[in-house]
Formats: structure tokens, sequence, C-alpha cells
């Protein structure tokens, strides 16, 4: 299964640029106005049966309060590249050790409706990596076997309204956990890559 996975990745020597896979389709709704850059951890925790690890953002955070998201945020002046963000990121949110994260490659970059670019970094994540949310950013950190992603079954797409516009989406439910929005959309683009959806 990581064999597979890791041949649809981008490699690390080939990181990907903007503008995002589904840069029409943000375009329509927000313009050519400039993206800031930001970077996710796709973390696959080593097993029998790998697990990708997610995170609940608080409900007291000003956007996207208690969505299920990958560690990740905002690339800083000190980050330099994407793959620095997304580990810095994850130290500083669920307290990964970035020596226990083995990066694999990369996904397509992805932008949202709040007006980043995300680049998701993919990367292995030792089995005996101790994780601890951060308490004023992360609420809950929880693990997903890869497989369930990769059946067919578990992908429900959807269309919403936003701003005039019919959307479509995707969407995973997990343990009573709600998995949508750029999460959703980052994990469809995996599946997209493997040739899985």
């Amino acid at each position: 299964m990581i064999d597979e996975l890791q041949r649809a990745l981008r490699p690390l020597s080939a990181p990907p640029a903007p503008p995002g896979w589904n840069h029409a389709q943000m375009a329509e709704l927000l313009g050519d106005a400039p993206l800031r850059q930001a970077a996710v951890l796709l973390g696959l925790r080593q097993g029998v049966q790998p697990r990708l690890i997610l995170t609940v953002r608080t409900s007291h955070l000003t956007s996207h309060a208690g969505q299920v998201a990958f560690p990740g945020g905002r690339r800083d002046a000190v980050d330099r590249d994407a793959l620095a963000t997304a580990l810095r990121e994850s130290e500083e949110e669920i307290g990964l050790d970035r020596a226990l994260a083995a990066p694999l490659g990369y996904l397509d970059c992805f932008e949202t409706i709040s007006g980043f670019c995300i680049t998701p970094v993919v990367a292995k994540v030792a089995a005996d990596a101790l994780l601890r949310p951060a308490p004023d950013e992360v609420a809950e950190v929880f693990e997903v076997p890869l497989a369930f992603f990769l059946d067919p079954a578990n992908l429900r797409r959807y269309t919403m309204e936003y701003r005039g516009h019919r959307r479509e989406m995707v969407e995973f439910v997990h343990g009573g956990h709600r998995i949508w929005g750029a999460t959703a959309a980052i994990l469809l683009n995996l599946l997209t890559r493997m040739g899985r959806a």
C-alpha cells in the first residue's frame, strides 16, 4: 500500500508550484488575488495497517473552528520551503518530533476559500512517535487507517451553493468525525493520483 502511494506522489526533488489543481474554481469565487502560502502534513503512522494522523481544531479559533484538519499552517519567513513549514507546524500543533517523520513526496497544491494555497507533504511517521495536541490550537489528535480512505464506499460526494456558485464537494465520515472541506479535497487528490477515485 505504501509503495502504491509513493508512486502516486510528486518527488521531493520536484515540489509542486501554484496554481492549485482547483484554481479555476477558486478564481471564480476569489478572483486572481494573490494567495498566502501554507503547507500541511499527511503523516502516515507506520504499523501493520498505516494510519493517517488528523486533528480536530479547537472551537475558539477564528477560522475553521472545530473542523478536522491535517496538522499544518501558514508558511513563515523562517521556513525554507513547504516541507519545513509542514514539519514545523506539526511539531507546534501535535508535538511531532521531526526526526520521526520521513518525507515521501508531495501532492498537488490546493487553493482554499480562505485565500491560501496549500502544499500537502506526505511523510511516514514512526510507529512509536508520541503526539500531544497543543491545547490552544488542537482539541484532539486521532488516526484513521489509510485503507478506509482507499475504499470507494467511504467517499461521499455532494453539491453545495456558495456565493451563488454550485460547488462539487466530497467528505468522509469515520468514528464520529466528519472529514470535509480542504482536508477531504486533499484526500481526493491523493486518491485521484493513486487511480482510486
